[in-house]
């Protein structure tokens, strides 16, 4: 049968700049922009022009070369003309290909947060919308509160809708934006407008507070929606928004959806997208969330042994999409639950060859349950596991020798007089038979030898050179002052790539230290570097 079009809009450089601790330069949104240009989404809403310097610098020109390229902006406001509103005039004059218009569709908000009457509003989604169009753009209009406006007073609301709809708008998107709203409302509610305005102008803007975003965007689809509205990783005000990187995995992969509709992102695409969402989260400073559907690290990840077992013989056991559709891989967990079908799936994984009858595998899973019962965590670490593996199972080469590290914290008066905190490690090595001995401070300790470990590591320098800790968890694992912590460094390299190393002592320095070892000689590892004899 032939398949209906369903249009992807992203506002991840508008609505997902609302999140907490998010904040966009010109460059990064120009950066993003071409992601998700390359991606495939239809629309690319790059943020409210004449709001701040930012957005009004981006818009300046147009920065997609086959998305709809769209500026976001209220309608026109009460008792002012068309003409002397500062914010409608900036959008028409901004280098957008679109407009989407944000318009009150509940009548107590119009009451309450406007000051402005029923007939006023509707006035002024009206005369935004020509405005638009006679500026020779496409117009669309984002309806806010529209379920809980529709529920309340589903007349208006309608009203609203239908006024964008008439006045020209290509897309009239009903937003659930306190994020309240359930699937089955969303569905009923869209089916209900279908019958008002075509399905193909009707777009869904969901919220996530009661982690529903997906649900009610999937839900509007077979409602009638045509349009879904969304962000890259879910990014977005309070809980999020719908997640596109979830969402496009599911139109694509789920018989329902994929049977009955296409969209723009190709097949080639949807195999970057893990790359793409761990790109995102690198350029706005935030560590993948490792849970995420289709894209972390445990989507695909297995622990207990039995399941290990089933995914040797038939992954569809235990998988529901193949890992390498979307870019991702398969992780077949060692930890204290598993067993060998765990152990030899992740040593294949990881490129060591081992006979399932090498009696070395017994001591290497012993080891790893024993260690797990001291605090050590290797699902979470797989470069310290890796290590591990191949000291127990083969070789792994002396690089150099730590003979000894101290690390001094002192608190003391700058010469303004104010109080500081400062951190200084030693760090003393042979390398090659030559002795090193680095100093190096650093904010707080951990910092601090991790500067002075890297600072100078001989013949290995170049190598390491391009190492960047970019992420450190402590966990205690006991209660008490000398409780044992359990620590997680991620380490990154020029490359992209990343991996996880684990330290575990009662000493948080100490097991800083021990992770920051695994990490370096993990990278010298992966670098094919040779050890310089004595």
């Amino acid at each position: 049968m032939t398949k209906e079009r369903l249009y992807l809009f992203d506002t991840t450089l508008r609505d997902g700049a609302q999140t907490n601790g998010v904040d966009f330069s010109v460059e990064d949104k120009v950066l993003i922009a071409d992601l998700l240009d390359q991606l495939g989404v239809d629309y690319v809403e790059g943020g409210y022009p004449g709001a701040n310097p930012t957005d009004t610098r981006f818009f300046s020109e147009r920065r997609t070369k086959r998305a709809t390229f769209t500026a976001f902006g209220m309608t026109k406001r009460a008792g002012v003309s068309l003409s002397n509103d500062p914010g409608v005039n900036t959008l028409l004059a901004s280098a957008s290909d679109a407009i989407c218009f944000v318009a009150k569709s509940w009548d107590y908000q119009v009451k309450v947060a406007l000051g402005a009457t029923e007939e006023e509003n509707l006035d002024g989604i009206r005369q935004s919308v020509e405005a638009a169009i006679a500026a020779g753009k496409e117009a669309l209009v984002d309806c806010e509160h529209f379920f809980d406006g529709y529920k309340a007073n589903p007349a208006y609301a309608l009203a609203c809708a239908r006024t964008a709809y008439d006045a020209g708008a290509r897309w009239v998107v009903l937003c659930e934006t306190n994020g309240g709203t359930l699937p089955e409302e969303v569905e009923a509610i869209v089916r209900e407008v279908a019958k008002v305005i075509p399905g193909d102008h009707l777009g869904v803007h969901a919220h996530n507070d009661t982690e529903q975003a997906v649900a009610n965007s999937l839900a509007a689809v077979r409602g009638g929606a045509r349009q879904i509205q969304g962000t890259l990783n879910g990014i977005g005000e309070r809980c999020g928004n719908a997640n596109l990187t979830s969402i496009i995995p599911t139109l694509m992969l789920k018989p329902f959806y994929a049977d009955r509709f296409e969209i723009g992102v190709s097949t080639e695409s949807l195999r970057g997208l893990t790359a793409l969402s761990h790109r995102f989260d690198e350029i706005v400073n935030r560590a993948p969330n490792r849970q995420a559907p289709y894209v972390g690290a445990s989507a695909f990840a297995t622990k207990a042994g039995i399941h290990a077992s089933a995914i040797v013989k038939d992954p569809s056991t235990y998988e529901h999409v193949k890992p390498e559709q979307v870019g991702n891989h398969r992780r077949v967990l060692v930890s204290d639950q598993a067993g060998r079908s765990n152990l030899l799936a992740e040593l294949a994984r990881l490129g060591i060859s081992v006979d399932k009858s090498d009696r070395r595998l017994d001591a290497l899973l012993a080891e790893v349950k024993e260690r797990e019962a001291v605090g050590y965590s290797y699902e979470g670490a797989d470069a310290s596991f890796e290590l591990l593996a191949r000291r127990t199972l083969g070789h792994v080469p002396d690089y150099f020798t730590v003979e000894s590290f101290h690390v001094t914290v002192e608190r003391r008066f700058n010469a303004i007089g104010k109080q500081i905190s400062v951190s200084e490690a030693v760090v003393k090595l042979i390398v090659g038979g030559e002795r090193l001995l680095t100093v190096e401070e650093g904010n707080g300790p951990v910092n601090a030898l991790d500067r002075a470990l890297r600072k100078d590591l001989g013949v290995y320098q170049d190598i390491i050179r391009d190492l960047e800790l970019i992420d450190y968890k402590v966990r205690i694992l006991n209660g008490g002052t000398e409780a044992v912590t359990r620590v997680l460094i991620e380490t990154r390299d020029g490359t992209g790539d990343s991996w996880m190393t684990i330290g575990v002592s009662e000493n948080v320095v100490d097991a800083s230290f021990e992770a920051l070892l695994d990490s370096i000689i993990y990278k010298l590892i992966r670098a094919g570097a040779k050890p310089v004899a004595a």
